[in-house]
């Protein structure tokens, strides 16, 4: 711990107490509040608080952290979801699916990443097929037709871009870290035509949607009826089990690294089991700070979230811009003696701020905002 002032090693300017390396051996009596710009990668100075930046009494106005139990939406028809956040870039739904669309459904707005929070079966697409189950990733390119047949009633949480969904630069890793890209699942096309998805009336109908508003057409054979394709524009397919996390035993790493997905103004990460720090004095629980140019959202997904008491799986937490967040009061003990993490969570970071839809405030957890306060810790 250093407590002094002056020019810090070359790199900024420092004062009072601090660590000599952020996430490790906070000064007694501190909070460490990461204060930085572009997500965790622009300039950055490390607070340290006297008492924790969440310790509010009440928060008066619109800008607070929310959460949601999205998967008590009802979920749109045919496969499509019901949306509880979004932007010019990105919207984000629940869609459930009992049994087999009975159409076929190109998106002509976006392009489609599911992650399949319940459930199992098969996406019928363009290129063949893919048998996809729980924790899945399927990438739908836009302008694909698919058509979701399930094995077992699903639950999906459906992330539409504007842009293409594409891996992030690893840099120094290479590109084989977190996953090989060989390793995702492409479609297979059956031996023989299709047959399957006709309607009452003998046809097969494909419904696209552009600019928010679907238009319907009819077919007198399978609109799937592809003999073969060639190219590196596809579906694709990956589960979480087959994703590695990138771990550090003495330093607590941004969520940045945990980056799956990329897309324009946007990003898609993937919290899963690993080990924790196991240094003395390394910080083990996410650390505070105000979300300066990123909205996140974290959706819940399995295991124990020990971070955040009172969520669980099947909700949605949101935290914009400007207002801090950090673990909860309890959060840093829970964790003192943990050796490993059992949760997998989906976050969206947002450049520009998200808007919520009249199905969020639906189920929305009224009193979230105030979880963080001690006397409110569960």
């Amino acid at each position: 711990m250093n407590d002094q002032s002056g020019y810090a090693s070359g790199f900024g300017w420092a004062q009072g107490k601090y660590s000599a390396q952020p996430h490790v051996k906070t000064p007694e009596g501190t909070y460490e509040e990461e204060f930085g710009r572009r997500g965790f990668f622009g300039r950055t100075t490390h607070l340290y608080h006297r008492h924790p930046p969440t310790g509010w009494l009440r928060i008066e106005g619109p800008l607070k952290p929310h959460a949601y139990v999205v998967t008590n939406l009802e979920g749109g028809n045919e496969g499509q979801p019901e949306y509880f956040l979004e932007n010019s870039d990105v919207r984000l739904g629940i869609a459930k699916l009992a049994a087999a669309m009975g159409v076929f459904v190109r998106n002509g707005d976006a392009d489609e990443l599911r992650f399949i929070h319940a459930g199992d079966g098969v996406v019928e697409t363009d290129f063949g097929d893919i048998n996809y189950r729980k924790g899945d990733y399927i990438i739908l390119p836009r302008g694909t037709t698919y058509r979701f047949v399930p094995h077992q009633p699903n639950i999906q949480l459906v992330v539409e871009s504007n842009s293409e969904f594409e891996f992030p630069d690893r840099g120094m890793l290479g590109r084989h870290a977190q996953f090989d890209p060989m390793i995702m699942r492409t479609p297979l096309l059956p031996s023989g035509p299709r047959t399957t998805g006709k309607n009452s009336r003998g046809e097969y109908e494909l419904r696209i949607k552009r600019e928010g508003q679907f238009t319907s057409v009819f077919y007198p054979f399978h609109p799937m009826d592809i003999a073969g394709w060639k190219g590196d524009l596809t579906a694709l397919a990956i589960n979480v089990d087959d994703i590695r996390p990138i771990i550090s035993p003495r330093y607590h790493l941004p969520p940045s690294v945990h980056t799956t997905f990329v897309a324009r103004n946007f990003v898609v990460c993937s919290f899963l089991p690993r080990p924790l720090e196991s240094e003395e004095g390394a910080m083990k629980v996410p650390f505070y700070h105000r979300n300066i140019d990123f909205d996140e959202v974290l959706f819940y997904h399995d295991g124990n979230f020990f971070s955040r008491e009172g969520i669980s799986a099947g909700a949605v937490t949101w935290h914009p811009q400007g207002i801090h967040h950090g673990p909860h009061p309890n959060a840093e003990k829970n964790a003192s003696d943990k050796e490993f993490t059992a949760e997998i969570a989906v976050m969206v970071d947002t450049r520009y701020p998200l808007r919520a839809t009249k199905s969020a405030e639906q189920v929305e957890h009224k009193d979230y905002a105030m979880s963080w306060r001690a006397d409110q810790a569960r």
